[in-house]
């Protein structure tokens, strides 16, 4: 069986979070699929499912029988939707204006001219126009989700506005049966009418401000150019990016936008890639280099090869990163798609509950006050506050993220990185530039071509961050690389090779103990100088005698210092681990103001480091490359991958920080708290919006001070709660990190 897949597909149809609650419960049942996640706030469906056992069209046919639809099989889907969407906001808009243009009259008629001659009629044909022609989809969506067994938002609006449409035209027909029993025929087509229309404002503002969380997609988007300039034969050719493949050779002129990922075949320039990596300086590219999608070329022209087009691209591969974690659900929003799952029919049943109350209470007589409770009841109740409350504050809060260069995996890794008390930091490439160089060296013995040989070619096999160091030092020496008789990596410790059968070795101070080598004393010295320096040292010999000693440095980030004190000053506990020495961990420890540190760690000792911090109680988030670090990283509560550019380690952490600068991380544990605390904000208000707006509906007030609300005002009090929730995500947005 094929392995699972992943996509995400654009969903249509959708009016509310019931719909999306619809969708996902009618995609989870279909055999094959493992997991299914909807985005109400961003109309997307996320399936992890197998493709040997279902296919996205039989998805499809799946949702459309169920009153909805997915886009599948085109080209580019998020371009579809796109248009749709704009197609759907065109018409709401359309239908907003034309509903509020008959419902001004139509509220004016039926509150102050009630008594005009004809009035009656007139109100009832104004009424009639706006639920036929501008409210015409909550009836046709309304039937339509009956059929299927389902309710949604649409269903409160079609049940509450044809309620008080036919009860008014029962009255207007036939007013003598109120007469008779010496009641008043009242009316309430302006009920009807400016029901619909609020609702459709709220929705048309509601639209507005979704389409706002999502601009940071947008924009990431909108840093890949649509076409390029394919070279064949000698010749130029424009074509839309949908056409180039990997081989393909592509020219980009000075100013333009690098189309696809690719290696400079010819020519050379400097490129801007701040926008990926976030480092304002221009890298210069030559032949054979790397250059990214989405990246600005500056003053040269070149020509460069496809490696990478499509979803293969590293801006791709962010956007569809930054989008999957906007589509995933905190673990609270489980238990609303709970609540909205039920939300609809218990609000038909409390409007019922209500109706029966007030006959029973007042008889006949109050028959108007039970009608117009019930209907308000109806049409204040709001799933949509409830659906939107959770995606769009994620949605805000990592688009923001991802505009800052902080990419977060999830809504779980989002939700718990406010939580961390406690942050591990990996020394290398975490709190150092990660750009180590050999500063000194100490040989036992003079270096013979032999003793040069046999390390260069010990470190071209190493994956260690060092060995480039090494390698780079060894390129003066003219040092070649040679045939071994075997090669074995030692996690955590170094290299050992086997050279006619000689046992050579290269690696950490454990490897010297792991060989007994004695350390000359003029050595021992120098190793202390440079460990109180705060420098690495590796250590070369073959069986059990040394035979050099090198120091390699690796400058502090400009940034380490001012994020450990800004950590700190948010009450974060930092710790430091290394594999380097003792005296090294204490001078960057002493440098940074760490209190915590320890040195000479193996992979495995990072674990049960951060293992026995979890069991103390902590909160823990490892900082670290990504790789060597990933028994840590998979150990820790939060896992942070630093990343430069391409070299983002986006399999292996929870959250990572493409650019070098340390000074993330504060930003994005403070971009957790906001979007947590925004999320907590909506739902409260969420919730208090339906547990007071419900009772107050169904005439809770009227004993009291015999206040009713009017069902218009109900409308406005639903339509404005969607709104606010959504603004107040909005908030992220504006808000500095």
């Amino acid at each position: 069986m094929k392995d699972l897949e992943t996509i995400i597909l654009p969903v249509l149809e959708m009016s509310c979070a019931v719909c999306a609650n619809n969708v996902e419960n009618t995609v989870k049942g279909l055999p094959g699929v493992e997991e299914a996640s909807v985005n109400f706030a961003a109309n997307t469906l996320s399936v992890k499912y197998h493709p040997s056992l279902i296919t996205p069209q039989k998805m499809r046919e799946a949702v459309q029988e169920a009153g909805y639809d997915l886009v599948v099989e085109v080209e580019d889907p998020t371009a579809v939707q796109e248009e749709m969407a704009r197609e759907h906001y065109r018409k709401l808009r359309r239908n907003t204006i034309g509903a509020w243009v008959l419902s001004i009259p139509l509220a004016l008629l039926g509150m102050v001219f009630m008594h005009t001659p004809g009035g009656n009629w007139i109100m009832m044909a104004l009424a009639l126009v706006i639920m036929i022609v501008f409210g015409r989809s909550f009836y046709v969506n309304g039937v339509r989700h009956a059929l299927h067994g389902s309710a949604n938002m649409d269903t409160l609006v079609a049940l509450s506005t044809s309620i008080a449409f036919l009860f008014s035209f029962f009255n207007t027909v036939y007013p003598q049966f109120w007469y008779e029993k010496g009641l008043e025929p009242h009316v309430y087509y302006e009920a009807s009418g400016v029901i619909i229309a609020f609702v459709l404002l709220g929705k048309l503002l509601e639209e507005r401000a979704k389409n706002s969380t999502s601009s940071a997609i947008k924009s990431l988007m909108g840093l890949q150019p649509k076409t390029a300039r394919r070279v064949r034969d000698g010749q130029e050719e424009e074509v839309s990016i949908s056409f180039l493949r990997v081989g393909d050779l592509v020219s980009v002129r000075p100013g333009e936008k690098i189309p696809v990922d690719g290696t400079v075949s010819q020519g050379s320039s400097s490129v801007d890639e701040s926008m990926l990596s976030g480092e304002p300086i221009p890298v210069v590219k030559s032949q054979g280099d790397r250059v990214l999608a989405g990246t600005i070329n500056q003053k040269g022209a070149f020509l460069m090869e496809a490696t990478g087009v499509g979803s293969a691209t590293v801006l791709s591969q962010i956007v569809q990163m930054v989008q999957a974690a906007q589509g995933s659900k905190a673990p609270v929003q489980r238990i609303v798609d709970k609540i909205s799952g039920i939300f609809v029919p218990i609000v038909v049943g409390l409007a019922i509950l209500t109706f029966i109350v007030w006959l029973v209470v007042g008889g006949s007589g109050y028959f108007s006050y039970a009608l117009l409770s019930a209907v308000s009841v109806l049409v204040i109740a709001c799933p949509c506050a409830l659906g939107l409350a959770t995606p769009t504050a994620l949605m805000v809060g990592m688009g923001k993220g991802a505009e800052h260069h902080i990419l977060i995996k999830d809504a779980f890794a989002l939700e718990n990185l406010c939580k961390v008390d406690t942050v591990v930091l990996d020394k290398t490439g975490t709190l150092t530039e990660g750009v180590p160089e050999v500063t000194d060296s100490f040989w036992v013995s003079e270096a013979s071509r032999d003793m040069l040989d046999i390390l260069y070619t010990a470190e071209m096999k190493s994956e260690h961050p060092l060995a480039s160091a090494i390698l780079s030092w060894l390129k003066g020496t003219e040092a070649a690389e040679i045939d071994a008789d075997s090669f074995e990596s030692v996690t955590g410790r170094g290299i050992q090779m086997q050279v006619h059968g000689v046992t050579y070795w290269v690696g950490s101070k454990g490897f010297l103990e792991t060989f007994k080598a004695m350390v000359p004393p003029e050595a021992g010295r120098e190793i202390i100088r440079w460990e109180e320096d705060g420098k690495s040292i590796v250590y070369y010999g073959w069986e059990s005698e040394l035979l050099a000693v090198m120091a390699i440095s690796d400058r502090l980030k400009l940034t380490s210092g001012e994020a450990v004190e800004a950590l700190k000053e948010m009450g974060i506990e930092v710790h430091l681990l290394t594999g380097d020495g003792k005296r090294t961990a204490e001078t960057v420890a002493a440098m940074l103001d760490i209190r915590h540190y320890k040195a000479d760690v193996l992979p495995s000792d990072k674990e049960e480091y951060i293992r026995s911090l979890q069991a103390a109680g902590r909160k823990v988030a490892m900082v670290g490359d990504g790789i060597n670090d990933s028994q840590a990283l998979a150990r820790a509560d939060v896992s942070i991958a630093m990343g430069k550019g391409t070299d983002i380690a986006m399999d292996v952490a929870m959250v990572t920080l493409i650019t070098s600068d340390l000074m993330l991380l504060p930003d994005a544990i403070r971009l957790s708290k906001r979007t947590v605390r925004s999320i907590h904000q909506n739902l409260f208000w969420a919730f208090i919006y339906n547990l007071i707006g419900i009772p107050l509906a169904a005439g809770g007030l009227f004993p009291v001070n015999g206040l009713l609300l009017n069902p218009m005002l109900a409308s406005a009090a639903m339509a404005f709660s969607s709104v606010s929730v959504v603004l107040n995500s909005l908030r992220l947005k504006w808000s500095k990190l």
